[in-house]
């Protein structure tokens, strides 16, 4: 993608990825409230900062409409989340970091400005489509796949599905999944759900463990692909 790059602060990287992250739930513009919420800053500075990222020609901003980001911002983005993505791979597959302590170093090194030195990691690590988390790493034109996925917790029961991310990417959930032995690539059946607080009982890689609904709706999932004989 022919788009030029354009100086940017530490500050202004981070809004734009939290106006990235948070638009994939959102069918409108995003407000200053969510992103106040986000950044744990004032309504008032975000307004400021989504000012100067509009002079910047990274958003469009209407009063009452919300934040968008143009094809600019949006191509901007997505090559700060393809930083962080990499670096968080490098961390776990070269540097033997757990996938509960990469985020906050990767949060530093998104901030690189070298687009060789990306793409050159890219490389190195063997190109890789998925960051320790499951999610999309995008490509350097800013293409990123869609993965077929969906929430542990809307599974049926005796359904066979194989764990592919989290929602969740805090410490203490991935923290939490370590002692149970649940990973990327974990095959998991649910065995049976209670009526009561929806929690599951699941065999996961051969052994029962029982998980709360709040566990299962930061899961995702999907249907293993059977090959033909």
């Amino acid at each position: 993608m022919a788009i030029t790059n354009c100086e940017m602060t530490y500050s202004e990287e981070n809004y734009l990825k939290v106006i990235y992250h948070l638009s994939h739930n959102a069918n409108k513009g995003i407000s200053t409230n969510a992103i106040a919420n986000v950044m744990e800053s004032k309504p008032s500075s975000v307004t400021d900062m989504v000012q100067k990222l509009a002079d910047k020609g990274l958003v469009e901003y209407v009063k009452y409409q919300g934040v968008t980001l143009t094809e600019k911002g949006m191509f901007m983005a997505l090559m700060i989340v393809r930083k962080h993505r990499l670096w968080e791979v490098f961390l776990v597959d070269k540097l033997d970091f757990s996938w509960d302590e990469v985020h906050d170093v990767a949060e530093q090194l998104e901030h690189i400005k070298s687009e060789k030195l990306t793409n050159k990691l890219d490389e190195f690590l063997g190109f890789p489509t998925e960051d320790p988390h499951g999610d999309p790493i995008p490509d350097r034109d800013g293409r990123i796949a869609s993965i077929d996925k969906k929430l542990l917790s809307e599974v049926a029961i005796n359904k066979k599905v194989v764990c592919v991310g989290v929602k969740d990417s805090s410490p203490p959930f991935l923290q939490y999944l370590d002692k149970q032995r649940i990973a990327l690539g974990s095959s998991i059946e649910v065995i049976a759900k209670e009526d009561f607080d929806h929690s599951l009982s699941l065999r996961v890689d051969g052994k029962e463990v029982a998980v709360s609904n709040k566990i299962a709706s930061n899961l995702f999932v999907k249907t293993p692909v059977v090959h033909a004989t």
